[in-house]
């Protein structure tokens, strides 16, 4: 009887240049390849707190402002980035094999950023996509970049605790047609339960 590998899950961004170049249809059908689940998925603003917080072991690099400038979308007309969770047998392996070596030019020509990573003249790698590297970084990644109810599984332990927080929301709007003025609907604070990590 064959011995069954324990299911891991990985964090994947696809980074504004991936996004800017409409790569994303071919990353997913490389990524598909891996028969992984997807099991979160989102497009967002990178924003600087975030970005540190993800690129922190590379604080102390010459390179860092280069890397948070482009993970936030500073070098590309799309500023957002897709984030998402793939969960599996072997996900960190799997998906780490399909996006091929950080460096673009040491990437093998068949993964993702061999086919579409470049360096810029400026020295920074556009390698279209992050995968996290071992089990602790992906559980580190996944935290930060996702709340718990944003994913169908429970993959760590959580609590629930009480919040009061204010959001943008989606508003009814009522528009005159004389004016073309919108009158949006007022937009509550909302006091909920939310799930956090421990």
């Amino acid at each position: 009887m064959a011995k069954e590998t324990p299911r891991e899950q990985t964090l994947v961004i696809i980074k504004p240049d991936g996004l800017s170049k409409s790569l994303t249809g071919n990353i997913l059908t490389r990524l598909s390849e891996t028969k992984l689940e997807i099991a979160a998925a989102k497009c967002l603003h990178v924003s600087r707190d975030l970005a540190e917080e993800h690129y922190t072991a590379l604080r102390h690099k010459p390179f860092f402002e280069e890397v948070i400038k482009y993970i936030m979308g500073g070098y590309h007309p799309r500023k957002k980035v897709m984030a998402m969770v793939y969960v599996g047998p072997d996900a960190i392996q799997k998906v780490r094999a399909v996006t091929g070596a950080t460096n673009p030019e040491e990437a093998d020509s068949v993964t993702i950023r061999g086919q579409y990573g470049r360096i810029t003249t400026k020295g920074v790698y556009e390698n279209v996509i992050h995968a996290s590297t071992s089990l602790e970084e992906a559980e580190r990644e996944i935290k930060l970049w996702f709340e718990p109810d944003e994913i169908i599984y429970d993959l760590y332990l959580t609590k629930t605790v009480e919040v009061t927080v204010k959001k943008r929301v989606w508003t009814s709007s009522v528009s005159s047609p004389a004016s073309k003025t919108v009158t949006p609907v007022s937009r509550p604070i909302i006091k909920k339960s939310k799930k956090i990590r421990t």
